[in-house]
């Protein structure tokens, strides 16, 4: 009976939530950056509930720049009833400037360039549980871009770049998942692993490509409280023809946070982390006019390192470290759905000032 009983509190209090985050930020590349990112979390299966099934996230992110600079992606992460199936989603369109450093693990920061992308990308996903943490599914992937040098400074303009104007690829792709954490948001106990080979056929593609990417995780629970989270990933681009547009790029607010992302890149990318959580209750309740709430927060520190490389010259005196520390609010308790802030530190370069930066993103980095 107190399992039944359980199951149905669970039931009983689950429910939809949305948040909206507003954007604005300032570089000189862009000017003045506006929009709005906002997170959809909802259960699909409320006609005939059940206490296994997980939320279903739905999320959106559209700015613009006073330069007339574009940005919009959306995604959706649904889970059929008792998780019987898991469907992804993610459409992007932006015309926006990135920098340019070069190919490898030793490019200079005086030597970046400031060049134009109009990318659009659209990503399809579908996984069928096979056992009780087993699933098994089919990945598509398109992406076609464009590429124009912005100025004449930098690496870009005299580069001998593989499809440096753009181009287009369609990945086909199988994929199998281990999954047995006890939640997909913020986990506290399990492990989450995942393997997809893609394939590109020149026929829907500028070149035949295959992409292989891996990605595992394992929670270690340390007190009611805190929780070590481990985390690998890897990714390579195998080919005769490999446009640098594709190649593996470190960094991102997900992993190796602190370094730019695509300051390094290459035909392969390994990195891994661990990330310390801890869950702050401090009792605190806020009321004032409509706002009524009892505010959860989480604090972490995270360590990793990482790097790109060719498929003949890996070492790990090249791999490059990453640490920082974060804060996350709980803004969906039941569902354990976060807003994170971080600051991650990467690697001080002879002449360089060290690597760093700020990330406020939805969600959990892994």
């Amino acid at each position: 009976m107190t399992g039944s009983v359980k199951a149905q509190d669970t039931i009983r209090v689950r429910k939809s939530s949305f948040f909206p985050l507003p954007v604005l930020g300032y570089s000189p590349e862009k000017g003045f950056e506006f929009g709005v990112a906002a997170l959809y979390s909802y259960y699909a299966d409320k006609k005939d509930p059940s206490p296994l099934t997980r939320n279903s996230t739905a999320s959106v992110l559209s700015t613009f720049t006073t330069r007339n600079q574009f940005k919009f992606d959306i995604r959706s992460e649904n889970w059929t009833k008792d998780n019987d199936y898991h469907f992804k989603t993610n459409f992007r369109y932006h015309n926006f400037p990135l920098y340019f450093f070069g190919l490898g693990d030793s490019t200079r920061y005086d030597d970046r360039s400031l060049v134009g992308n109009k990318r659009y990308k659209l990503l399809l996903e579908a996984e069928k549980r096979i056992t009780s943490h087993f699933y098994a599914g089919l990945s598509l992937q398109y992406q076609h871009d464009r590429f124009t040098a912005d100025d004449e400074k930098g690496i870009y303009p005299e580069a001998s770049l593989q499809d440096k104007e753009g181009g287009y690829a369609t990945f086909i792709g199988i994929t199998g998942v281990f999954d047995n954490r006890d939640n997909q948001n913020y986990t506290t106990a399990g492990s989450f692993l995942r393997f997809n080979v893609a394939y590109a056929p020149s026929f829907l593609s500028k070149h035949a490509l295959w992409r292989l990417e891996a990605k595992a995780n394992h929670f270690i629970p340390l007190s009611p409280k805190s929780t070590l989270g481990l985390n690998g990933y890897g990714h390579s681009l195998q080919g005769e023809t490999l446009p640098f547009y594709l190649l593996p790029e470190m960094g991102n607010d997900n992993i190796m946070r602190g370094y730019y992302t695509g300051r390094y890149r290459g035909q392969n990318y390994l990195a891994a982390q661990a990330e310390y959580r801890y869950m702050v209750d401090p009792k605190m309740h806020i009321k004032f006019w409509f706002i009524d709430m009892r505010p959860t927060f989480a604090l972490a520190g995270f360590a990793g390192t990482g790097g790109v490389f060719g498929n003949r010259d890996f070492s790990l005196s090249r791999l490059k470290p990453n640490y920082g520390l974060g804060i996350r609010y709980f803004y969906d308790k039941v569902s354990r759905i976060t807003v994170r802030l971080d600051y991650g530190w990467g690697e001080k370069r002879p002449g360089e000032k060290r690597q760093g930066g700020f990330y406020l993103s939805l969600a959990e980095a892994f």
